[in-house]
């Protein structure tokens, strides 16, 4: 190496542990900095796009080093605080680099290496060609840009790689590796007049289209539209304005610019609304809210969290948006966190009421474009340009912040602020707070219904605890009435599957013009079909689970993998005819209420309706202006939705949350039956709650009843005390996965056998998971409890170490190992 040899350690978006070295060639000594992209080959033909985390001068030792190839940004796209949040992601979640950097980085910023295929022209053959081979050899005579994607559609072939190997070695086409990235910037066409042409020539221009009549239209309109010769500065006219206006096609505009009477030219815009908005004051707050805030600010004087615990309907946004206020006077950036896209819609405008377009909203609804415009106006950090309030749900921890004062974590109790798959597995709560550290920052939790890690935090004096327990305008806590299953069952009064008290109370919401709320917490028409003969189920080819049946394209769905089928003429064991549908899901609910309702407006919100950006916007609209009637849902209708003329919820079956196997399934149960039962009764009047169950004494059950959180924790602290777990252990869920089960089984016996040699009786199975099979990958599971004051980076280095020691021995080396550290 020369000396003054300048060396750069890349995170590259690969699930691989470590960072990689390359060299900076001299030219582009002066470009590569710490936290910009370059690019660089990986392997023998893949190129990726790095991110520059150190530059040194100390070669590697056991690699001979590969160069980099450019240097893609102008300014570093990654500032010091993100990398030391990226550090601690990793090292507490048990991830590599690579996957952080694959989260945290929008898709349109992370370039894609695309085998680039073609042919060479000076070839020509020494023997004999295979049909396989000049089949893909004609594809690639007759096209451009090909790719291997491409080239197998085109050709037909499944599997053209080893065509390609031979085709390489014979010399008759090459393969070349190019990087694209996904983000473009957003153009508008525009049209203006030719610039070889002034305003004195235009009536003669005219004239010269006497005989082609839609082409002096168009022209005549983008006159009247740009009013050019009138106005001192002619308006600009976009070509979709034009067409629409002279009700012309692109053809006859076309002929107009071939003839250099006009043309067209194209202009950047940014994708996000940052026009000016109207801003509007504060609304005053009420003495209990007042209250809360003092407390808030006084909790915040020795603690950088607090927790605001205020029963549902109670104002808690209001006093979010005081503290904002606070901030952004101060020049500072505030994030506010929500556990789904649903909540954005709402508070969205809230927001925008009163900050304007200092509010920008990120999500996974957003395209790739639109993330990044969101990402690099933040990094910006101009109090006059960019955004100072972002609003969005867990990947937001990840955007570009610089100047945080300020994180609220709205319905912080909610389990979708965890990432399940793919890694990091990281909670947005969690990573939230240490993120607030980073920043000097504070963190306000809020919640009706706190995680009970959360509340013993409270208890232990690690957070500021603020109540507040007064609805706003004193509204009534919702009056909470049971349905008993069984005994409506067993004296046959039933209507399907609503109870009687539930049916009437349906049918007096509806001669009031009061609106209700359904909640189900399952999607679908029917989670299965069964035969009534011999009682067989159809099951996922799959998955180990039974296909879930959706009415509305007649369709049996795996929801693990989304495999779907026909639904069965006959039973495939018996063949029998009688194929019943068991259970209920929204689907159904939604099919009864028509037959029972056929006056009511009736919409439905869970995954299969909302699927497109702007569905939970329109459902959600309707359902404020009261242009529907009865919204079922599953637990998306539970979260912090505000609305006014909602007098009756109705939970339909609350033992499904209740019997689920899960040390939290008593907490979540009460967590989803009082926030759902929280939108009733919200402005007018006392609302009505009705929980249909088959255990109407289940003491959570009667805890919801009472509004008697402080009884559910306790009675789950003692539980989790007594079996280890959370918050007095912390968990770690190793998952092993292998298409061989027996294989699997050896693996995971293994792995558990060296890990009690460390962690000794901490180290529970290994044990297979309900479904046990998902995507043809046999599961297992091996559960690590280990203390809350235990080394995470330690636990890391150890479960690391006897994951690699079972892949090292050969039959075990295609065994995937995930880590979920804090599992949900």
């Amino acid at each position: 190496m020369n000396a003054g040899s300048l060396f750069a350690d890349l995170i590259l978006p690969l699930p691989l542990a470590g960072l990689f070295t390359y060299s900076i060639p001299w030219e582009l000594q002066g470009e590569v900095a710490i936290g910009k992209r370059v690019v660089v080959s990986f392997g023998s033909k893949k190129i990726y796009s790095g991110i520059v985390k150190n530059i040194h001068s100390n070669p590697p030792e056991d690699y001979e080093v590969k160069d980099i190839v450019a240097c893609l940004d102008e300014k570093p796209i990654i500032n010091h605080l993100q990398f030391s949040f990226w550090d601690w992601i990793s090292d507490y979640y048990q991830s590599n680099l690579g996957d952080v950097y694959k989260a945290a980085i929008p898709a349109g910023l992370k370039l894609e290496s695309q085998t680039k295929i073609s042919y060479r022209h000076d070839f020509t053959a020494n023997g004999q060609l295979s049909k396989t081979e000049e089949l893909i050899l004609n594809v690639l005579k007759s096209s451009k840009d090909v790719n291997i994607q491409t080239l197998t559609q085109a050709s037909g072939l499944k599997n053209v790689l080893p065509q390609i190997k031979k085709l390489l070695e014979k010399g008759a086409i090459e393969v070349e590796e190019r990087v694209l990235s996904s983000y473009k910037e957003k153009q508008i066409k525009y049209v203006r007049l030719h610039q070889s042409i002034n305003e004195n020539e235009i009536g003669e221009k005219l004239n010269s289209l006497k005989r082609a009549k839609k082409q002096q239209e168009i022209l005549f309109s983008f006159l009247n539209l740009s009013k050019l010769g009138i106005a001192e500065v002619p308006e600009k006219v976009t070509a979709a304005e034009l067409l629409l206006n002279s009700d012309t096609t692109s053809s006859i505009l076309k002929a107009l610019v071939d003839k250099q009477i006009l043309e067209i030219y194209f202009e950047s815009i940014d994708r996000l609304d940052l026009s000016d908005a109207e801003v509007n004051p504060l609304k005053e707050l009420n003495q209990h809210q007042a209250q809360a805030i003092k407390e808030i600010r006084e909790g915040f004087e020795s603690k950088n969290t607090s927790l605001l615990h205020g029963v549902t309907s109670s104002g808690k946004t209001e006093i979010y948006i005081h503290l904002i206020k606070e901030q952004i006077d101060q020049g500072k950036q505030v994030l506010y966190l929500l556990p789904e896209i649903a909540l954005t819609t709402q508070i969205i405008t809230r927001l925008k009421y009163v900050f304007g377009n200092k509010v920008g909203v990120y999500h996974s609804k957003f395209n790739d474009a639109e993330r990044v415009e969101v990402y690099n106006n933040i990094q910006q950090n101009n109090p006059d340009k960019s955004y100072q309030v972002i609003l969005g749900v867990r990947s937001s921890i990840f955007l570009p912040f610089s100047n945080l004062g300020l994180i609220i974590i709205d319905e912080e109790h909610e389990n979708t602020y965890k990432q399940f798959d793919p890694a990091p597995r990281y909670h947005a709560r969690d990573a939230a707070l240490f993120l607030a550290h980073l920043h000097k920052a504070k963190t306000l939790l809020g919640t009706a219904t706190p995680a009970i890690e959360t509340y013993a935090n409270c208890k232990q004096g690690k957070y500021a605890l603020v109540e507040l327990m007064h609805r706003y305008q004193d509204i009534k806590m919702p009056e909470i009435l049971l349905a008993d299953l069984k005994e409506a069952k067993r004296k046959k009064r039933m209507k399907s599957i609503f109870t009687p008290e539930l049916f009437d109370e349906i049918t007096t919401a509806l001669e009031k013009n009061e609106q209700v709320i359904l909640f189900q917490n399952r999607r679908g028409y029917a989670p299965y079909l069964e035969c009534k003969s011999c009682g067989w189920v159809p099951h996922c080819e799959n998955c180990s689970v039974s296909l879930t049946y959706h009415q509305y394209n007649n369709q049996l769905t795996c929801h693990y993998c989304g495999h779907s089928a026909q639904p069965p003429q006959s039973c495939k064991q018996c063949e029998s005819t009688n194929m019943v549908d068991k259970g209920f899901g929204t689907e159904k609910i939604e099919d009864e209420l028509r037959g029972f309702f056929p006056q009511a407006r009736i919409a439905r919100m869970d995954l299969d309706t909302t699927r497109s950006k702007t569905a939970y916007e329109k459902l959600i609209y309707k359902f404020e202006n009261h242009e529907l009637d009865i919204l079922v849902g599953t637990q998306m209708v539970s979260k912090g939705l505000d609305f006014d003329h909602v007098s009756l919820v109705g939970i339909l079956n609350a033992d499904s949350m209740l019997n689920f196997p899960d040390f939290r399934a008593h907490e979540r149960s009460y967590q989803l039956m009082a926030q759902v039962s929280g939108r009733a009764g919200r402005k007018n009047k006392q609302g009505k709650v009705i929980i249909q169950t088959h255990e109407p004494k289940h003491p959570i059950i009667q805890s919801v009843i009472r509004n008697d959180y402080i009884g559910m924790y306790q009675t789950q602290m003692s539980e989790r005390e007594e079996f280890i777990y959370p918050p007095f252990y912390r968990l770690i869920n190793i998952t092993l996965k292998h298409k061989n089960n027996g294989l699997l089984t050896q693996a995971a016996n293994m792995l558990a056998q060296s890990l009690r040699k460390t962690f000794g009786i901490r180290v529970f199975g290994p044990q297979a998971p309900v479904i046990n099979r998902i995507q043809n990958y046999y599961i297992v599971n091996i559960l690590l409890k280990i203390e809350k004051k235990s080394s995470p980076a330690k636990a890391k280095w150890i479960l690391n170490r006897e994951a690699n020691n079972l892949k090292a021995i050969d039959r075990f080396k295609m065994v995937m190992v995930q880590f979920d550290v804090d599992p949900m």
